[in-house]
């Protein structure tokens, strides 16, 4: 009997240092969105040497975007420098929230990429951590801003752990959304 209750609270202890070691997560409180209105979805910054890490936030977001019932999502047209690097700074997405007015959006979504990679080390595990801010594309007005970081066991893509925490930011930035 000991030792199954002791079995028991090992498998408990577990399970809750393994939860909590994998993810952090913090957003701002949703506010309240439209759904049905017109959103675009502006290139991310890449703050890491991965290639591309960018253009994979970009994609599983729009994806979880339109999933999650944005009927309107305009996608920002990419330049050939975008490809392998994406943006180099906050300077291209200032003019990209200059053409998402001129597209007459009402929520612009921008993005960056902090981690996109396997940690070194016997298991390798995959680690994303990512940004999502919404903006009121005519004020300007920052509507909400997420941050978050997610590691996955080492059998496991960075883009599946990623694609985990992308679904939990726009989960909660859509939460009060109609």
């Amino acid at each position: 009997m000991k030792y199954a209750q002791g079995l028991q609270r090992l498998l408990v202890l577990v399970l809750v240092a393994g939860l909590g070691a994998c993810a952090t997560l913090d957003a701002g409180r949703a506010p309240e969105l439209d759904k049905s209105a017109r959103w675009v979805l502006l290139p991310a910054v890449n703050n890491t040497e991965t290639v591309q890490a960018a253009a994979r936030l970009e994609a599983i977001t729009a994806s979880l975007l339109r999933s999650q019932g944005v009927k309107e999502l305009l996608l920002y047209p990419a330049t050939a420098a975008d490809d392998l690097l994406g943006p180099a700074d906050r300077r291209a997405q200032e003019a990209a929230l200059a053409w998402a007015r001129s597209q007459n959006a009402r929520y612009a979504v921008i993005g960056s990429v902090q981690e996109w990679r396997y940690k070194t080390g016997l298991d390798g595990e995959p680690a994303a951590g990512v940004a999502l801010t919404i903006i009121d594309v005519g004020s300007g007005q920052v509507l909400w801003t997420g941050t978050g970081a997610r590691t996955g066991w080492s059998r496991e893509a960075v883009a599946a752990v990623a694609q985990k925490l992308i679904a939990s930011l726009v989960h909660d930035a859509l939460g009060n959304a109609k």
